[in-house]
C-alpha cells in the first residue's frame, strides 16, 4: 500500500486523538461608519485573528483561509503560505480541499432535483438503479435516497476503493458496494457513511443524465458563481493553490501526493474551492433561496429547510448531533439554537464550515496541513467560534466518575474495519478497560485516549495523560439493552464478545490513534 493510501485508511479508522496574513473583503470588509457596534465587532474579529495566528505558529500550519458572515457583513482573510517550499501568500481565492463538506454540494445538487420532478428523496434507490444490490438483498430493496443523505443506509461506510478516472468510476464504485456487509437496518442508527453519499452521486447521474461533476457545476457551482470551486485539477491551472504539508520532527513538509483524490470518492469529498466561495456558498443556504446579490432563484426557501430539518437518528462527530437532515449535520445548543455544519478532511487538508441561521451567522475555515484539525476543534468543536459570534455553545459537559459496576458494561474488547484504496479489507481492534472511574482505550497495551462519562452513554474523549478534550463519543445499545457499538469520529466500532473475535486482522499502529479528533469530519 502507498503511504498515501496507508495514512488515509488510518485516519479513515480511528484517527482522533504565526504568519503573515493579508486582509481582504467581499463588498465592504466591514467598512461601515464608525460606531460603537462596529468597534465591538472590529475588536472580536482581530480575537479571530489572533486566535487563527497564535494557532498556526502551535502547531506549525503552513497556511489558513477563513471567512465569516456577521451581523450581514462578510470578511475574508488569509494568512500565512500555500507552500513551504515555494511561500505565495494565501488570500480568499487561494484553492483548499474541502474534503466532505462536498456532501452538501451533493445534497444540494439533489435537492435541485427534486423541485425539478427528477428525484424523490424518500423513494428507494433502485427506483434510480434497478441493478443496486447489497449484500443483504432486502436492504437493496427499500433503502431510500433520503438514507443515503442522512447517513442511515447501514452498510460498511468507509470503502475508498479507487474504480479509476473515467466517467464510469461512480458506477463502478456503486456496485462495489455490494460487497460491504451491513452493520444496521436501514433507517435505524446514524453512523458516518461515505459510500452511501458515494453511491447518491451515482443517483444523480442518473437522474440528471450526466455525470456527477457535471450535474453539480451546472446545478450548483456554476449559477452561484463559485469561480473558484472545481473537482478536476486540470480545471485549476492558474489558481492560487494550498499545497498539502505532513508534518515531519514538528514542521512542516509539501507532500505533493497527498493532494490526489481518485474519481470515485467525488461525491463524498472531491470538490476544490476557496473561503470566499465558501462564505458566498453559505450565504446562499442562510437566504431565501435566490443567488446572493439578487441573482435567480435556484431552490425554494422551503428546500433550504428541508436540507436542515427532520433529522434521521443522533448520536455523535465530535459533537453532539440530533441527526443529518440532507447532508447537513444538526447540532443542538444550550440554548435550544439549531447549529448546521460539515467539514472536511484529507491528507494534508482540513476544513470547517458552520452556520447558525437563526442568528445568521456561517464561518468557514480552510487549512493546508496535518496539523489543521486541531485549529478547527479549538474554534469549531470547542465552540470558541459560536459563543463570540452567534451566543450559543454546547450542551453542558461535566464529567463524572464512574463505579466499577458501571464500567463494565462498556469495558471489551471493539473492532472497526474499511476497504482501502485498493480494495484491501482494513482492520483495527482495541480494548477498553476500566481505570479510575474512567474508560482507558488501549491499542497493543499501550493506552491512547480516556473517555471521561459525562452522562449514561456519552463520554469526552481525553488524551491518554488525561489531557483534556472537547470531542465527545457515545455508545449505542442493542434491542436487549446491552452495549453493541461505540461511536467513535461518528463511525461505528463493534463490541466482540472474545477477543479472539475482535483481533482477527489489527493493523493500526498506536500512535496514529486519536490524534486529531475533527479529522473524521471527513474520511
Amino acid at each position: 500500500m502507498s503511504t498515501l493510501a496507508s495514512r488515509l485508511t488510518r485516519r479513515t479508522l480511528l484517527a482522533a486523538s504565526a504568519a503573515s496574513a493579508t486582509a481582504l473583503g467581499e463588498a465592504p470588509a466591514l467598512a461601515a461608519p464608525a460606531s460603537s457596534e462596529t468597534a465591538a465587532s472590529g475588536g472580536l474579529l482581530r480575537d479571530l485573528d489572533r486566535k487563527i495566528e497564535t494557532a498556526m505558529a502551535r502547531y506549525a500550519i503552513p497556511g489558513v483561509a477563513v471567512g465569516v458572515l456577521w451581523q450581514g457583513r462578510e470578511y475574508v482573510r488569509g494568512y500565512g503560505v500555500t507552500n513551504v517550499d515555494h511561500p505565495v501568500p494565501v488570500d480568499g481565492d487561494t484553492i483548499f480541499r474541502i474534503g466532505s463538506t462536498t456532501k452538501t454540494f451533493t445534497g444540494t445538487t439533489a435537492m435541485r432535483l427534486v423541485e425539478a420532478g427528477k428525484l424523490a428523496l424518500d423513494a428507494p434507490v433502485r427506483r434510480y438503479l434497478p441493478d443496486f444490490r447489497t449484500s443483504d438483498p432486502a436492504v437493496a430493496e427499500r433503502v431510500t435516497v433520503r438514507q443515503l443523505l442522512n447517513h442511515t443506509a447501514g452498510w460498511l461506510g468507509d470503502y475508498l476503493t479507487d474504480t479509476g478516472p473515467g466517467d464510469d468510476a461512480a458506477a463502478r464504485y456503486a456496485a462495489g458496494i455490494a460487497r460491504l456487509p451491513q452493520l444496521t437496518a436501514p433507517g435505524a442508527v446514524f453512523f458516518y457513511n461515505n459510500a452511501a453519499v458515494e453511491l447518491a452521486g451515482r443517483v444523480i447521474e442518473v437522474a440528471a443524465r450526466m455525470t456527477y461533476e457535471a450535474a453539480v457545476r451546472a446545478l450548483v457551482v456554476d449559477p452561484l458563481g463559485l469561480a473558484h470551486s472545481r473537482f478536476f485539477t486540470d480545471e485549476i491551472i492558474g489558481f492560487n493553490i494550498a499545497a498539502s504539508h505532513d508534518m515531519v520532527n514538528g514542521k512542516p513538509v509539501v507532500q505533493p501526493d497527498y493532494f490526489r483524490l481518485w474519481r470515485s470518492l467525488n461525491a463524498a469529498g472531491g470538490l476544490i474551492s476557496s473561503a470566499r466561495d465558501q462564505l458566498r456558498y453559505a450565504r446562499f443556504h442562510l437566504g431565501d433561496g435566490t443567488v446572493p446579490g439578487g441573482g435567480p432563484r435556484l431552490l425554494s426557501h422551503r428546500s433550504l429547510l428541508a436540507m436542515r430539518s427532520d433529522p434521521g437518528p443522533g448520536g455523535t462527530l465530535f459533537v453532539e448531533l440530533d441527526g443529518v437532515g440532507v447532508t447537513w449535520m444538526l447540532r443542538p445548543s444550550a440554548e435550544g439554537v439549531r447549529i448546521v455544519q460539515h467539514g472536511g478532511d484529507w491528507a494534508g487538508q482540513h476544513s470547517g464550515l458552520i452556520m447558525v441561521p437563526e442568528r445568521g451567522f456561517a464561518m468557514t475555515l480552510l487549512t493546508n496541513s496535518e496539523t489543521g484539525p486541531a485549529l478547527i476543534e479549538e474554534l469549531f468543536v470547542d465552540d470558541w467560534a459560536l459563543r463570540r459570534f452567534a451566543g450559543v455553545s454546547n450542551l453542558p459537559a461535566v464529567p463524572r466518575k464512574l463505579t466499577p459496576q458501571q464500567l463494565a458494561e462498556y469495558t471489551g474488547h471493539y473492532s472497526r474495519s474499511a476497504v482501502g484504496p485498493g480494495g484491501e479489507p482494513i482492520d483495527i481492534v482495541f480494548d477498553l478497560v476500566a481505570g479510575d472511574g474512567d474508560l482507558l482505550v488501549t491499542l497493543g497495551g499501550v493506552t491512547t485516549a480516556r473517555l471521561k462519562f459525562y452522562r449514561t452513554d456519552y463520554a469526552l474523549l481525553h488524551g491518554p495523560g488525561n489531557e483534556p478534550g472537547a470531542s465527545r463519543v457515545n455508545f449505542e445499545r442493542g434491542s436487549d439493552g446491552r452495549v453493541d457499538w461505540l461511536r467513535l469520529g461518528g463511525r461505528l466500532a463493534r463490541r466482540a464478545t472474545t477477543a479472539a473475535a475482535a483481533r482477527a486482522t489489527a493493523s493500526t499502529p498506536p500512535a496514529t490513534l486519536f490524534r486529531h479528533p475533527w479529522a473524521q469530519t471527513a474520511y
